[in-house]
C-alpha cells in the first residue's frame, strides 16, 4: 500500500485544517483513485485524535456521505484506540488499509455493509464505478497538468544548471591562488 500524503499551505495560528490525498491500494475497487481527505488537528493534539473525513466521495461501508469515517484509531478510548503515540502519517496508512479491508460489522453505512456481506461482487462494482466516476478523473488532470510542468521543470532546470555553471566559472576566475 501507498500512502500518499500532500498537505496544503498550513498557518498554525489561521487554520487547524490541512488537506490531504490517499492513492487507492491496488487490486481493490479504488486501485487508480486518488481520495482527498480534510485533517482538522484540535487544539489538544496528540491528546485528541485528529478529526478526518474524505472530501472525495466513495463508496464504502465505513465512511458516510458527508466522508466521515467511522475507525477506532480515530476515536478516544474506550470506544477507540487513539493514543498519542500515533501520528497522522499512521492513522492515514489505516485508512488506507480500512479502504482495503472493509470493517461491516461497524458500519456507518448499513446498506453498503450488508451488500458488502452478502452480493460482494455487486459492491466491488459500484465501488470500482464511484471511483472511476470520482477520484480518477481527477487524477487524469493531474497528470495532464504534470506532463506540461515536466517539460516547464526540465527547461527550468537547464537554466538553472547553466547559470550555476557559469556563476562557477566566474568564482573560479577571481579566486587568488593560494
Amino acid at each position: 500500500l501507498v500512502c500518499v500524503v500532500k498537505l496544503t499551505r498550513f498557518n498554525p495560528s489561521a487554520s487547524s485544517k490541512r488537506s490531504t490525498e490517499i492513492v487507492g491500494g491496488a487490486q481493490t475497487p479504488y486501485e487508480g483513485g486518488i481520495f482527498s481527505l480534510e485533517v482538522k488537528i484540535p487544539e489538544r493534539y496528540p491528546f485528541e485524535p485528529p478529526n478526518i473525513r474524505f472530501l472525495t466521495p466513495i463508496y464504502h461501508p465505513n465512511i458516510d456521505n458527508s466522508g466521515r469515517i467511522c475507525h477506532d484509531a480515530l476515536k478516544l478510548p474506550p470506544k477507540g484506540a487513539w493514543r498519542p503515540s500515533l501520528n497522522i502519517s499512521t492513522v492515514l496508512t489505516s485508512i488506507q488499509l480500512l479502504m482495503a479491508e472493509p470493517n461491516p460489522d461497524d458500519p456507518l453505512m448499513a446498506d453498503i455493509s450488508s451488500e458488502f456481506k452478502y452480493n460482494r461482487h455487486v459492491f466491488t462494482e459500484k465501488a470500482k464505478k464511484w471511483t472511476q466516476e470520482h477520484a480518477v478523473q481527477k487524477n487524469k488532470g493531474v497528470v495532464e497538468d504534470d506532463k506540461e510542468n515536466a517539460t516547464d521543470q526540465k527547461e527550468s532546470s537547464r537554466k538553472r544548471d547553466a547559470l550555476c555553471s557559469l556563476r562557477e566559472a566566474e568564482q573560479s576566475v577571481k579566486r587568488p591562488c593560494v
